[in-house]
């Protein structure tokens, strides 16, 4: 029979709630999920007592109550679990739990602010919100007695005789004065959902059950539907758009992880370095993101994972050198490229919808992990202007985009240009370099995700260190242009009109830093190219991008580039003619001088306008050109 007794806690650290008050854990709202995990335990332990034959009585469905009495400032958690005997109370409540605090708090100080029942503080969290807890509690063994425990947050305890007649455990909170909104319905409700919501164990609040209960990743995928998960996802990510696809995890061995991630649409002020997978612990809520556990390029992915057996007990710093986290993560990136792998052989359609996003996923994943490389360098794929009908992709082709491998793109063009790759990074502004690529049925890849300009493109050229990459406005290919046939035109100066239309554009411009080249494009039609295009030389560039890029400012227009007339356009030779014109009539009345240098100023500033947006300024002073232009041309 149980007499009543009185006690002292068997603890060495006389301070030792002072400590769980006010140093231990920053999140006093974490006592209710400490003390729903215990009685979901206790719930679990006393259906495996079933199972084994040790409990004989009737199995309850089980269920934990929540209940508040403001009047009397009471929250309490009753469960119909395996409850507690006497001797139980003393080992477990009285000595266990504070032996291994102490070492715990030596050992860890402030920075434990995780799962408190893995070191046998669970319930004693309680008293970080409450200045008196009671346990009322009935053992499932048989002849065992109901029994009180009453502790008022010193050292001190009282056991004593209770009247409850079934079996399980009730904890009643005597709330703090400055802990009272835990006796407000809508917080309880708010922190279950958080922390508790996919505990197996219906919560009831009020006569309501209070947590979703269903742990999809626990369950089997053979079991789910596509709306399963999708609907999951909602529930976990409200007002976001539908993921692109989805990973379920499933091991036991050599570690025991589930988990369903997801790999949303990337949006472009997306972080890297801020995860959004949501951590659990035996499907209690742990934290809102899994940094440490998960390689860096896959920290945008959305979803969950739970394991036990990732080392709560240690600092955040810690858990990276973490030899199981280590193998966790090495899990978590080859379940993803297995099943992006699957769908690249499966659903190349599917694959392709995803690839604008997923490929983003895949790029940094390539530049920062090299296992994850290897097992994913083949499914790495770039939209092209090639397409199978013909050799350059049609209006139809480029709405419906066409993809290869570079090994694909490589082979393909062996024989026009080997171990020659050309790219663009700007579909907008780069059009008119890739129209004339395209009319010389030169294929060209679009690198146009910010990942590629700066960082994957240079990845790709130490993988293919015999490959060249070129942007399509940083040089022109030998394919674009005509031999220059070097034929004077003027017998006095010895000069050739290649060379005086260079001359003409250096004077009228009078611009050093801009490097003045003639070439005639290719074209069936000479009116379908340009009349003079502006480049930037690629290792010049990439130089200024790279010093943008470590200063974290955009990069300005190089005011060293490259401009080249072409001297096959009909334009061009319009001033030409007009500039001989002019310098015959030098001694008559008139002349065409002033028409042509605007023409020159007016061409650059067309081959300007292709590559760059013009300031205000540059603007007006264009539209004022463009006038002058017209009025002298329409005089004439």
């Amino acid at each position: 029979m149980v007499t009543a007794e009185k006690g002292n806690i068997s603890i060495h650290t006389e301070n030792i709630f002072p400590i769980i008050k006010k140093s231990l854990y920053t999140d006093h709202e974490i006592f209710l999920r400490e003390l729903i995990s215990n009685a979901v335990d206790a719930i679990s332990k006393l259906k495996m007592a079933s199972l084994s034959g040790d409990f004989k009585g009737e199995l309850k469905e089980p269920e934990i109550k929540i209940e508040v009495n403001k009047e009397q400032k009471t929250l309490s958690i009753s469960d119909n679990g395996i409850g507690m005997s006497v001797d139980e109370i003393k080992k477990y409540i009285n000595q266990v739990a504070f032996s291994s605090a102490e070492d715990f708090i030596k050992k860890y100080g402030d920075k434990a602010n995780d799962l408190i029942g893995h070191f046998g503080l669970g319930f004693y969290s309680a008293f970080m919100v409450a200045k008196q807890v009671e346990i009322d509690t009935l053992s499932y063994k048989e002849e065992a007695e109901a029994i009180h425990w009453s502790c008022d947050g010193s050292p001190e305890f009282e056991l004593t005789p209770s009247d409850r007649k079934s079996i399980g455990t009730t904890i009643t909170l005597t709330l703090l004065d400055d802990e009272l909104e835990y006796l407000e319905q809508g917080r309880i409700k708010q922190l279950v959902n958080k922390y508790s919501d996919f505990m197996s164990v219906p919560i009831k609040f009020e006569k309501e059950t209070i947590n979703n209960q269903k742990a999809l990743w626990k369950t089997s995928p053979q079991d789910l539907t596509k709306d399963d998960y999708l609907e999951f996802y909602r529930y976990l990510y409200p007002f976001q758009e539908d993921p692109l696809l989805w990973v379920h995890l499933n091991t036991d061995y050599p570690f025991l992880l589930n988990g369903i991630l997801y790999f949303p649409k990337i949006k472009p002020d997306i972080d890297f370095n801020k995860g959004q997978i949501k951590l659990f612990c035996n499907q209690v809520f742990v934290s809102d993101n899994c940094e440490e556990i998960i390689p860096e390029f896959l920290r945008p992915l959305r979803g969950v994972i739970d394991s036990p057996d990732i080392p709560l007990n240690v600092s955040r710093s810690a858990l990276t050198n973490h030899r199981t986290v280590r193998r966790i993560s090495d899990f978590i990136s080859k379940k993803i490229a297995d099943r992006l792998k699957s769908l690249y052989s499966e659903d190349r359609e599917e694959y392709i919808r995803c690839w604008q996003d997923v490929g983003t996923f895949i790029k940094f994943g390539s530049l920062q992990e090299e296992k994850f490389k290897k097992q994913v360098e083949d499914l790495i794929i770039y939209r092209t202007t090639y397409s199978e009908n013909g050799n350059s992709e049609t209006e139809e082709d480029s709405t419906n985009h066409n993809y290869t491998t570079l090994k694909e793109y490589l082979e393909r063009n062996k024989e026009k240009h080997e171990n020659r790759v050309f790219y663009c990074s700007d579909t907008d502004t780069q059009s008119t370099y890739i129209e004339l690529y395209k009319k010389q049925g030169l294929e060209v890849l679009y690198m146009d995700s910010f990942i590629d300009n700066n960082y994957f493109v240079p990845f790709l050229e130490r993988e293919y260190s015999d490959v060249k990459f070129s942007r399509v406005d940083s040089e022109l290919d030998e394919n674009l242009v005509e031999e220059d046939k070097g034929e004077i035109v003027d017998p006095k100066t010895n000069k050739t009109r290649s060379e005086i239309i260079k001359e003409l554009f250096e004077k009228t411009l009078n611009k050093p830093k801009v490097n003045i080249r003639t070439q005639a494009l290719k074209s069936e039609t000479q009116e379908n190219t340009p009349p003079a295009m502006v480049l930037l030389p690629e290792a010049m560039r990439r130089l200024q991008e790279m010093s943008a890029l470590m200063q974290q400012k955009s990069m300005a227009f190089p005011e060293e580039h490259v401009l080249v007339i072409n001297t096959a356009h009909p334009l061009i030779d319009n001033i030409y003619q007009l500039n001989k014109a002019s310098v015959i009539q030098a001694s008559g009345e008139s002349s065409n001088e002033d028409l042509v240098k605007l023409m020159c100023q007016h061409v650059y500033d067309l081959a300007l306008m292709a590559q760059k947006a013009f300031d205000a300024e540059g603007i007006q002073d264009f539209v004022s050109r463009s006038n002058q232009v017209l009025t002298r041309l329409t005089r004439n």
